[in-house]
Formats: C-alpha cells, structure tokens, sequence
C-alpha cells in the first residue's frame, strides 16, 4: 500500500472541482501539499483550511500552466523552497465544447497545452528526480473520454486519450521501480467543467469527494487506471473498445447531440484550467 502521511505531494489545478478535493483528501490521510493554479486567492484560502483543519504543511504556488516555461518554474521555485516532491498529481485540464469547426479555435490549443504539453513537462522534469530518488509516485487525471472519439468534444478527448496511452506506457517503462504511475479516469463529475458555455453538466454526475477519495485509494491499492466516478465508466470505457471506432463515435455523437453540445454558446470569458 502507498502510504500517504508525512510525504509531500503537488496538485495542480487545485483551486476548484476535483484538484481542490484531492488536496483536501490529501491532507486528511496526512500528505504535506503544493497547490497549484492560477488563482492565488483561492489557492491561500483553501491552505489556511488545510493547515488549520489537518496541520499538514502547505505551500502555495501560483503558475500559468499554460506558459511554455511553466514546469521549468514551478521546478525552480520548488528547489528555491527546499521542497522535494513525492507525489505528483497532474490534475488542471479544460476542454473544448461545441462544433469544432464552426467554434473558436484558440479554446482547443489551449486544451491541448494544458492536458498534454503541461501534463508531459511536469511528469518528466519531477518524475526524474523520483527515478533518481528511488521513489515516487504519478497520478495523471484523464476521463473516460479517453477510451472513444468524442463528437463535440473532439480535441477534448484526444487530449485525454493521449493522457491514457502516455500513461500506459510511462507505467510500463517504471515497471520494477518505485516510482509509481497510475491514470484516473472519471466520468461526469459535478465541477465547473463547462461554466465558459451553456453545455450543463449531467444530472447524474459524480460528487468530485467520491472522485478524489477512490481515485487516491486506487493509487495506494498500486493500480495502475482508476475508474473512480459512476459504476458506469468502467464498463462504458471498455465496451468502446470493443465496437468499430467509427461505431463508438456515432454513438458518443448522438449522447453528446442530446446533451445539447452541437448548438453550445459562450456563457463567459474560457477559463485557464477546470478542476
């Protein structure tokens, strides 16, 4: 069993939805913690609880994750505060909803820098210095819209389909270490996933407590995918794989078309990260 206590673990996009879970979930089993977004406010107010509530250790780091130097600075400001990190939990992610090519493109890049290109440099510059260490432990956030193409969600889900192989295979090349490295993948979660457009989330979606506490129970059990919403995800993932790909992206179209995501507008500004 992974344990938990007494290490020191960073969570990015933790100012809402299911990073800011995982922290508090996090600092109840006993972990010392980094939060990371960009809301420094947020991140602050919800340290203080932390330290207050678990008397855990908490630092605050605010970061663009969106910068191209961003994990190079988060690896400086760590070193600079004499922090060694444990745990890394890849956690920030957005996406894009709505017809991709009659919507704006700029959202789509930004999705792909954030889940992909944010996701890889953090994973490589921290989980060098775990190789090296000996020890360590990475916990990349997917969605079960890794497993099919997804219709009005398109870069959303390859984004995250890339999140599920890179990790599959990271998983496999630290087979044998001590590093640790495992894919959640949660469904419909009750976060503020789409509060840029007028998509709504589902009504049966997953509470991001239930989320965080099964996905971290997941990485202590040394799972390697995590299935932690709705009883639902695990069998809808994988009966995808087992359909034509053009058969399961017909089929995710039609959910999403009834979801209202084909005539999507903008509510507000789209925000950095989700979650």
């Amino acid at each position: 069993m992974f344990e938990y206590e007494g290490i020191t673990t960073l969570v990015t996009g933790a100012s809402k939805g299911i990073g800011e879970a995982l922290a508090v979930e996090l600092a109840r089993r006993g972990s010392h913690l980094v939060l990371v977004a960009r809301s420094e406010k947020a991140l602050e107010e919800l340290a203080a609880r932390l330290r207050s509530e678990h008397g855990v250790r908490v630092e605050v780091l605010s970061a663009d994750l969106l910068a191209t130097d961003a994990a190079e600075r988060i690896e400086a400001d760590l070193e600079a505060r004499g922090l060694q990190v444990d745990l890394l939990v890849n956690n920030a992610g957005m996406g894009a909803v709505g017809p991709f090519l009659s919507r704006p493109f700029e959202p789509n890049v930004r999705s792909i820098q954030l889940n992909v290109v944010a996701l890889m440099a953090l994973t490589h510059r921290l989980g060098t210095a775990m190789l090296a260490r000996g020890r360590g432990g990475i916990l990349n956030v997917a969605s079960v819209a890794a497993f099919q193409p997804m219709p009005f969600q398109a870069s959303y889900a390859a984004s995250k389909s890339f999140v599920l192989s890179f990790t599959e295979a990271l998983a496999e090349e630290l087979r044998g270490t001590d590093v640790r490295v495992m894919a959640a993948h949660p469904g419909a979660t009750d976060t503020g996933f789409f509060d840029a457009s007028s998509a709504e989330m589902h009504a049966g979606a997953a509470t991001p407590e239930k989320v965080a506490a099964r996905t971290l129970d997941d990485f202590a059990r040394g799972r390697s995918i995590s299935f932690p919403g709705n009883r639902s995800d695990r069998a809808l993932a994988f009966v995808s794989r087992l359909l034509p790909r053009a058969r399961t992206a017909r089929i995710a179209g039609d959910f999403n078309r009834r979801a209202g995501f084909h005539q999507v507008s903008d509510a507000k500004a789209i925000p950095a990260s989700t979650g």
